[in-house]
């Protein structure tokens, strides 16, 4: 009698009502000779191929490693074996450059991973990555017409540090920036900061003294970030001279150099850009991404609406003190901000907030340059109260007609109601950071 044991047969399930059908089919005679007499083959499943793998190798079969772009193999190279090409590697047999191209040879054939090409030469994957690329940026000098003493410049494995920080630059920023690191000699760090300068500088149209720096010279772009940088600290400060100092150093042309000289010498706050000379004495800055983390130095203001009981409660000494410039607030609030701390930001000693409005025509535009609302923060200097540039901007209580409770207003139209005292100053106007910058606030734009 057919056993439902038979191993030519599968396993039934464990499900009794189906096992009770079985017995049932199992009482035909022809169907029980059939079996016994000729056993049906045994079900075959076929899986794919990289089920297969799955099944035997669930680790490896899950890692796909690095495959580095293709690279021309110098042709000595190229015919050695595997065991000669790992002994190059393992011993630097040659310049830097010269067997990174090994690298990227091996790892894409998918004979190694990094970490196995680790463990035989030596070269750790950080470093693997470092090569590969310098050689690529290398190559791409040569093809902009670099000369061959520059070229030589870099022959020492240290230099691949130097030409990986400028990769993601363009071809032609990197000619210039090779040129201006070995002309001043500059470290990796050195090489870092010039290249993120450069990456930087487009961004900064609308700042103070943007039009009298170059932006094809590496050189002016750094000097311009350190001027940048220079003024986030207070006037007096290490920080501030060590960076004005620096961008001195840096900068090449004649009209950069008389930039940075008005700067230290404290000229500078007559220029244009964010200040917006004599006719308007608030700076309007749009919040770029990033912005907060890139910056050497911040300030921490508490945020609160546009309510006068709540402007009043806020906390006034938020100052960092210790080593870490750690911020105790004298009491609990709710809502903070951290900012950059810009150039308008230093003269703020205490008693600095911001106030948070939903709509931007809360501030005395003379036209609505956005087709839709645009909340803003307005950086209030409670210190500063009384009413006395006719130019300057203070924030006031709004009338019972008005939706906010609190407005900001012109210094000449507040004498002319006779108001002698304010709320505070209005320091700073921050706009929330956006992909398109093109709308920024004009000179003309102010009433």
């Amino acid at each position: 009698m057919l056993s439902l044991n038979s191993p030519f047969l599968p396993q039934p399930p464990l499900r009794h009502h189906h096992h009770r059908r079985r017995l049932s089919a199992a009482s035909r005679p022809h169907a029980v000779v059939t079996a016994s007499l000729e056993p049906p083959p045994p079900k075959l499943i076929l899986l794919p191929s990289s089920s297969r793998t799955l099944t035997k190798n669930p680790p490896e079969s899950l890692y796909q490693p690095f495959r580095p772009p293709p690279s021309p193999l110098p042709a000595e190279l190229a015919a050695l074996d595997t065991a000669s090409q790992l002994n190059v590697l393992s011993n630097r047999l040659g310049l830097w450059h010269s067997y990174a191209p090994l690298i990227a040879s091996l790892l894409r054939d998918g004979s190694f991973t990094p970490s196995s090409l680790e463990e035989i030469t030596g070269i750790s994957g950080h470093e693997q990555n470092r090569l590969i690329v310098a050689a690529q940026v290398r190559d791409s000098i040569i093809k902009s017409g670099a000369s061959p003493e520059l070229v030589a410049a870099f022959d020492p494995v240290s230099s691949a540090q130097l030409l990986y920080e400028i990769r993601l630059l363009s071809t032609a920023q990197r000619l210039a920036t090779a040129e201006y690191i070995v002309l001043n000699g500059l470290d990796g760090k050195g090489a870092a900061d010039v290249a993120r300068a450069i990456k930087d500088f487009p961004r900064r149209k609308t700042e103070r003294g943007f039009r009298s720096f170059d932006y094809n010279s590496p050189g002016d772009c750094l000097a311009f970030m350190l001027i940048r940088l220079g003024r986030e600290h207070g006037e007096g400060t290490e920080q501030r001279a060590t960076s004005f100092a620096r961008a001195l150093e840096a900068v090449v042309t004649e009209d950069a150099r008389r930039a940075v000289e008005e700067e230290i010498a404290g000229k500078g706050e007559e220029g244009e850009g964010d200040e917006l000379d004599d006719e308007v004495r608030v700076p309007v800055v749009r919040l770029r991404i990033g912005e907060v983390a890139e910056a050497t130095s911040v300030v921490v203001l508490p945020v609160c609406g546009a309510d006068v009981g709540e402007l009043a409660e806020a906390p006034r000494d938020t100052r960092g003190s210790g080593e870490f410039g750690v911020v105790t607030a004298e009491k609990p609030w709710r809502r903070w901000v951290v900012l950059p701390r810009w150039e308008p930001m230093t003269a703020i000693t205490g008693g600095g907030v911001a106030l948070e409005f939903g709509d931007a025509r809360i501030v005395p535009w003379k036209v609505n340059r956005w087709s839709e609302e645009e909340g803003i923060l307005v950086v209030l200097d409670r210190d500063r109260k009384p009413v006395e540039l006719d130019d300057g901007f203070y924030l006031v209580a709004a009338t019972e007609n008005e939706e906010s409770g609190l407005k900001v207003e012109r210094g000449w139209k507040l004498k002319e109601e006779g108001v002698e005292e304010s709320l505070g100053s209005v320091v700073l106007v921050v706009r929330p950071p956006k992909d398109e910058v093109e709308d920024q606030l004009s000179d003309e734009d102010w009433e």
